[in-house]
């Protein structure tokens, strides 16, 4: 059965939409090109988005810059406001933009872990209201319609641990402190007309690399996390996988040779984390002599494979990555053997350290150990892969909640 008007209108409408997320401006016979359309369907679906206030002329294209067929559309960008968390154990950063991505604002706050759940979350919700203003002061004002720039439409929170794939809420976990759980009800109340999406930090790196990152490519890839802890994410055939329970890629839980011990249901000491979390680095390096002074915003193991990486020729740093190298294939190829992704990105701020130096000691000993051929990628994003991704998930949540808005009210 053929296709309704309306639901034709609402079909290319949403086409429209999409390119213009992803391409950024685009003229009216841009997007007669992109979509296949008519140039009458492609003129009524942008008068139809002009007039609910989704899409705006932003500029002129060609070189005569005049004309309707200069003209160049681009999403409302004051439509609404955005914020995204990257919630660590030691602390949270944040950052607000508006419907396009445009950053307005950007912060953080450091919590100790001596610090009291109550005072803790406080800390993190005070951090957002702080950035919520400060996008406002320099956003442009609110027109006819749309939220004001003082009120988020929707947020985008990364949070380690697992994350229930019935309710979409963090579930509680003993290895995590507290205040990650009040967290989210807290902005619930603090901010109750905004939507509050949160979704596991790995998983999240995950979606940045593949938009924006190492895996723009790639439908099909695992991400490695390496940072202060482990984890993987699973993307297959273009699809996040989180498993029935919202713990797929824990992979810190994975019994590997080489420690002392097993891991149980409740500490993943004896798995791969006793391997290759950023301790494990360190002690590793270590073992080598080698010392490095890390940012504060990153894991000292980060600090230590980037000074390796720096100094290739020398012997102690040539032997530390070869071991590092060691222990990151055991993780990879147990990935590989199960799911054969056909390419393993390490993401973190020790796989965008690590760079093409590491990557290709992974390869080679991925090599020797799967039969299947792997491609090793070193992330693009690194550890800012959390926050981007949190904010591409609150993007786009937002502009469909706002395009379903607009459709049901022009619905006849």
């Amino acid at each position: 059965m053929p296709a309704s008007p309306s639901t034709a209108r609402a079909i290319n409408d949403r086409l429209a939409l999409r390119l213009l997320q992803h391409e950024g401006p685009l003229t009216a016979g841009q997007l007669k090109q992109l979509t296949g359309l008519s140039r009458p369907s492609v003129a009524d679906l942008v008068e139809r988005l002009t007039a609910s206030g989704l899409i705006e002329v932003v500029g002129e294209a060609g070189e005569q810059r005049r004309g309707p067929n200069a003209k160049l559309y681009g999403i409302v960008a004051d439509r609404a406001q955005l914020a995204a968390l990257d919630v660590r154990t030691e602390g949270v950063t944040v950052l607000v933009s508006d419907l396009v991505g445009r950053v307005l604002a950007e912060a953080s706050v450091p919590i100790g872990g001596d610090t009291g759940t109550g005072t803790a979350v406080e800390q993190a919700v005070s951090l957002v209201e702080r950035a919520a203003k400060e996008a406002e002061a320099v956003g442009a004002p609110p027109r006819d319609g749309a939220r004001a720039w003082g009120r988020l439409h929707t947020l985008g929170i990364g949070a380690p641990g697992l994350i229930d794939p019935a309710s979409g809420e963090l579930r509680d976990s003993s290895g995590l402190p507290e205040w990650h759980r009040r967290l989210v009800a807290a902005l619930h109340e603090r901010f109750p007309d905004a939507h509050a999406l949160v979704e596991n930090e790995t998983n999240l790196a995950a979606l940045a690399e593949q938009r924006e990152g190492a895996a723009r490519d790639r439908d099909t890839f695992v991400l490695l996390w390496l940072g202060h802890g482990t984890g993987a994410a699973v993307v297959l055939d273009g699809a996040l996988r989180r498993g029935a329970s919202g713990g797929t890629g824990e992979i810190g839980f994975l019994p590997v040779p080489g420690t002392n011990g097993l891991p149980s249901a409740t500490d993943c000491e004896g798995g791969f984390h006793s391997l290759a979390g950023s301790a494990a680095i360190a002690a590793l390096a270590a073992g080598y002599g080698l010392t490095a002074h890390a940012r504060s915003d990153e894991p000292v193991a980060a600090a230590l494979v980037r000074a390796a990486v720096d100094a290739p020729d020398t012997g102690a740093a040539a032997g530390f990555l070869d071991a590092l190298a060691d222990r990151l294939a055991l993780g990879a190829a147990s990935v590989v053997a199960v799911l054969d992704p056909g390419c393993v990105v390490l993401g973190g701020e020790v796989g965008q350290a690590g760079g093409e130096v590491l990557a290709s000691r992974v390869t080679h000993r991925l090599r020797q150990m799967a039969p299947l051929p792997t491609e090793v990628r070193a992330s693009v994003l690194g550890g800012g892969a959390v926050l981007r991704g949190a904010l591409l998930t609150a993007r786009d949540a937002a502009q469909e909640e706002l395009f379903a808005t607009a459709h049901r009210t022009e619905a006849p």
